[in-house]
């Protein structure tokens, strides 16, 4: 039985019996939630006003600090009783103990979350790294992400993780967006939420709960909000078809949670400089009434700089909750946060029914998460476990079906095993797995961007744009030294470039007299042998570009490339997306 894709349907159900029981989904029975109804209602008036509030809170464990932290963590878990953790960096045999030793001490069961949007790799280097969600964007087969999104909720359950922080639904519009980016599915409204939705789908349906994030729209900022406060100015009229439209299509499909983003926009907040995690104006009076969300509703990170160096902690938390967020996440003052919200309580400020409301949506989330009923995890062969062929013949299959073929004036693809290819690294990341591959089959000779004067003209000319992708927020742009070997290849040259990075690395590069153009999004082993096997036809490329890079390149655009085998020869047919 799928327990928590219909949450959000049933949380006032358990709070008013005004509500009608045909909210209530229609493979949940009568009886379940009746059991669900007297558990939430047994636990929640079994705590006291402390541990009630204590449920609000969620803070950061880290394995990759020192003692002193974990027992910080530990003091926090046994004296103010929190709602949960979110795992951080960076042992997961360490972070399984640690959550075991927790949870038995916890009167209430932990909810653990985790930012897992390319999969546990996010934060355990040990684990297998999935793509990024501008990737995911390019797939044209969404059930391919929810496939994805089924192994990351496998992932996490064998962590004893119940809720990732994700996906990302930001429709990111600006290429110089520094922290969003390669975490947006792309630049269009429809293809964020078809995939955000097989992304939340696939979390869900295997009991791992989804958060939509950063409302009410990250995508077009050009500062960090770890850093600082990010503005986004546009009026209602943008906000509504652009910012807002993924959280309002997808907030009636069941999605458990919303993240509220530390973001300052004017059109949707008068007072000046007041973040939208802290805004009674944006979270209540629009998320929660106007839009209706019925869900668990819970801040960015609280430590991050656009509300860290502005507020107090504890003042931040009270803020958050008073404005109408359940959880405030990443905490840096939970007692002194409960102290205040009650101090607000008692002041008439906040109404104890808010406090109800909340810890109730909170302790049914659990219910639905299988935590009334907590079984400890085993950290034996956890590595193993994370990190897998059937991780990477999943992941290779998501590379090679996002690969977008921009152009192939020439018609040089596929390879051909009978012809002797050249081979021109750019950039500053490795490319060995790439030509090693390309020559299992095919015959390539690797020349540096200093000895192209050595290639025979009219040669075909492979030139590869290797980008540091070792994390989502490196750079993507193309230096002016890559881009003169491109142009100077171009002239008496056959060229297929390949981009082993973001499309937005095209936006002012000159692909005029480049015959072919492939990108792959990502510089990485599974990228690159996707990459290689594509190139050389073994699987079909028609991947199409998640966002609008310029002029020339709109979302949308690709080629495909279809395979159709008949014995030893393969025929290619073409066909450019209308």
């Amino acid at each position: 039985m799928n327990k928590i894709v219909y949450t959000s349907l049933f949380v006032f159900f358990f709070i008013s019996s005004k509500l009608s029981a045909q909210y209530l989904p229609k493979n949940i029975s009568r009886a379940d939630t009746k059991k669900a109804h007297r558990w939430v209602d047994k636990t929640y008036n079994s705590l006291s006003q402390d541990e009630k509030l204590g449920q609000l809170f969620i803070v950061a464990l880290y394995t990759n600090k020192d003692e002193n932290h974990i027992s910080q963590v530990r003091n926090i878990v046994v004296n103010d009783k929190i709602g949960g953790l979110i795992l951080m960096q960076d042992d997961a045999a360490r972070e399984i103990n640690l959550v075991n030793e927790f949870q038995k001490k916890s009167k209430v069961p932990l909810m653990i979350g985790m930012d897992a949007e390319w999969g546990l790799y996010q934060r355990i280097a040990t684990a297998h790294k999935f793509p990024w969600a501008m990737t995911l964007g390019a797939i044209q087969d969404k059930n391919l992400i929810y496939q994805m999104a089924s192994k990351i909720a496998e992932d996490c359950k064998r962590m004893g993780i119940n809720w990732d922080f994700a996906p990302v639904v930001d429709v990111n519009t600006n290429p110089n967006n520094p922290i969003i980016g390669n975490r947006s599915f792309g630049s269009e409204v429809n293809n964020v939420i078809s995939s955000a939705l097989s992304y939340s789908n696939g979390l869900q349906d295997n009991n791992i709960l989804a958060a939509i994030k950063h409302f009410p729209g990250h995508g077009d900022t050009s500062t960090d909000t770890h850093l600082e406060l990010s503005v986004v100015p546009h009026n209602m009229e943008r906000l509504n078809t652009v910012e807002l439209a993924p959280f309002k299509a997808l907030m009636n499909k069941g999605i458990g949670g919303v993240m509220v983003a530390h973001l300052y926009v004017p059109s949707l907040e008068s007072g000046k400089g007041i973040p939208a995690s802290v805004s009674k104006n944006i979270i209540t009076g629009l998320l929660k009434e106007k839009l209706g969300y019925k869900g668990l509703i819970i801040t960015d990170a609280l430590n991050m700089g656009a509300v860290a160096n502005k507020y107090k902690p504890g003042e931040l938390d009270a803020l958050a909750f008073k404005a109408g967020n359940d959880i405030m996440l990443f905490s840096q003052g939970v007692s002194e946060g409960k102290k205040l919200i009650q101090k607000a309580i008692d002041n008439g400020e906040i109404p104890q029914s808010r406090v109800e409301e909340s810890v109730k949506k909170i302790l049914l989330t659990k219910y639905f998460l299988g935590l009334d009923q907590y079984s400890p995890k085993s950290p034996e062969n956890i590595n193993e476990d994370l990190n897998n062929h059937s991780h990477k013949n999943l992941v290779q299959n998501l590379y090679a079906n996002a690969l977008t073929l921009l152009k192939d004036d020439k018609k040089l693809l596929p390879l051909n095993c009978k012809t002797t290819y050249y081979y021109v690294p750019l950039e500053e990341a490795p490319y060995q797995t790439f030509t090693d591959q390309l020559n299992l089959g095919t015959t390539v000779i690797v020349k540096k961007a200093g000895e192209i004067n050595t290639i025979p003209a009219n040669s075909t000319v492979i030139v590869g744009f290797h980008k540091d992708n070792s994390t989502a927020y490196k750079p993507y742009k193309i230096s002016a030294e890559s881009k003169k070997v491109l142009a100077d290849l171009s002239k008496n040259q056959n060229v297929i470039l390949n981009v082993f990075g973001s499309a937005y690395a095209l936006k002012d590069v000159d692909i005029s007299k480049v015959s072919t153009v492939l990108v792959s999004y990502e510089n990485n082993d599974d990228s690159m042998i996707s990459t290689a096997n594509a190139l050389k036809g073994k699987t079909k490329i028609w991947g199409r570009l998640p966002v609008l890079v310029n002029d020339n390149l709109k979302a949308g655009m690709g080629m495909d490339l279809n395979t159709v085998s008949s014995g030893n020869t393969t025929t290619f047919t073409t066909s450019k997306q209308p």
